[in-house]
């Protein structure tokens, strides 16, 4: 029986979609769609049916998100591989089709991006099931979405005439511009680039020794780097920072001899804006989409998020309100894809809202900023149970906790005591401490910390 590697792409960052996705979360975690994310949807889809774990390629700086909503959909990879740095699909394609032929010789690869949506993942199935003998026989498949519009933010594969299931690819084509991508409709020839392929790890790797024999080189040379933490694999930063930064399409698939595509219509949508995540929910008689604690008042065809508080729309027509705890966008429908625009100018302005939520999640829980001032910062934290933090100390800042959930072992300079629910302690600068979540329920606290310097650089790590 052939074994199928799902290799779930996990590195992108979805800037259209700000103020929401950011550098810390992306889209592809953000669990806004029947309270799951993207992300785990497109794990939970292969499972079964002859797919092995999962192999999932991720940004280094997401690990703990990507751990935790796996341990949320109760799955496991099989390897999560930590990218020091962005290297585009090139490298992650040839990448686990060397850690898949390591593991069967007949290894099949199903490469998909971790931030679409499949609102029919039966016929998306059956279109893999469908695509099985082909890359058996050494093809590598590439599944096109049948277009329902003249869209121009997709680029498109042009496909040689036939009728079978699994056809013959006769080109890549870029963006096109609107007449193009009518005269493209109108051809029945031309279907969207989703960027999922399935290919078998031997020819993956034979397409790379041919078309990108450097890149292939210096994959094996990544590999042999890698070392294992906890549940991830790490790659030497040095090494994987020598791979050409190329998508699979300019590296293989325009060049390879043997591409097919499996024309498919699962109800497919890479939600690149906020007009497309209004698309996709569902809406009210007026055509609104509410996501969170949202009204709407003579208004049609608006989309509100509420992140926290409520948010009313009141008047408005074809709209999209977007508020956060500290950011709030406001933009017409038209131009949602414009969104990217104010992301570029915040980066430029060095602005922290373009990176960072309020929320940091971290191998034991998360902190959440509550306020800060020049001298002090109050966050709320949250210890997952049996989680702890390490024995630290601070050269610029005191700290005093308050727990409001839970029970906590506290040790401060050597000295070990529970601390349980409208308890507090002080932690003078200077001292060790440690806390400890050595209970069944989650603890939740808020720390107050106060000093000259507040930065997060400053912790000395004693264990």
């Amino acid at each position: 029986m052939t074994a199928i590697f799902p290799c779930v792409l996990s590195g992108g960052v979805g800037s259209r979609l700000w103020p929401l996705s950011r550098q810390d979360r992306p889209k592809q975690f953000l669990p806004i769609f029947d309270g799951e994310s993207l992300f785990q949807k497109t794990c939970k889809r292969v499972q079964g049916n002859g797919f092995q774990a999962p192999i999932v390629i991720g940004n280094n700086s997401h690990r703990f998100l990507i751990g935790e909503q796996l341990d949320e959909i109760g799955l496991s990879a099989a390897s999560i591989i930590l990218e020091p740095v962005g290297r585009n699909t090139a490298a992650p394609a040839v990448i686990a089709a060397l850690i898949a032929e390591e593991q069967a010789d007949n290894a099949l690869v199903l490469l998909a991006p971790s931030d679409h949506l499949i609102g029919k993942e039966n016929i998306f199935l059956d279109a893999v099931k469908a695509a099985e003998e082909a890359a058996d026989k050494g093809e590598i498949v590439t599944f096109g979405i049948e277009p329902s519009e003249p869209n121009t933010g997709y680029g498109y594969i042009r496909l040689k005439s036939g009728q079978t299931t699994v056809r013959a690819v006769d080109a890549f084509v870029e963006k096109p511009n609107l007449d193009k991508a009518e005269a493209f409709l109108a051809d029945g020839n031309y279907v969207w680039n989703a960027g999922i392929f399935l290919y078998s790890a031997k020819s993956m790797i034979a397409a790379f020794a041919k078309h990108q024999p450097g890149l292939l080189a210096q994959a094996k040379a990544v590999l042999a780097t890698r070392t294992e933490d906890l549940d991830f694999t790490r790659l030497d930063v040095s090494e994987f920072e020598k791979l050409d930064d190329i998508s699979i399409d300019y590296a293989i698939m325009e060049k390879a001899d043997s591409i097919s595509c499996v024309p498919v219509n699962p109800d497919w949508n890479d939600l690149g804006s906020w007009s497309a995540i209004w698309d996709v929910l569902g809406k009210d008689a007026d055509g609104n989409s509410g996501l969170g604690d949202t009204r709407f008042l003579q208004s049609r065809n608006c989309l509100a998020y509420a992140d926290d508080g409520l948010v009313s729309v009141i008047g408005l027509e074809d709209v999209l309100v977007v508020a956060t705890r500290d950011s709030v966008l406001v933009a017409h429908k038209d131009k949602a894809q414009d969104v990217k625009k104010i992301v570029d100018s915040l980066k430029a302005e060095g602005r922290g809202e373009v990176d960072a939520h309020l929320r940091s999640y971290r191998p034991w829980g998360y902190t959440e900023r509550i306020n800060a001032g020049d001298r002090f910062a109050v966050q709320s934290m949250m210890i997952k149970p049996g989680q702890h933090l390490s024995m630290q100390s601070h050269m610029h800042r005191a700290e005093h906790w308050v727990v409001v959930e839970g029970t906590v072992e506290i040790t401060i300079n050597g000295e070990a005591r529970l601390l349980t629910e409208n308890q507090s302690a002080y932690v003078p600068l200077g001292a060790t401490h440690k806390l400890h979540n050595r209970g069944k329920i989650p603890v939740r606290m808020i720390e107050i910390q106060s000093g000259t310097y507040l930065s997060e650089d400053d912790i000395i790590r004693h264990n």
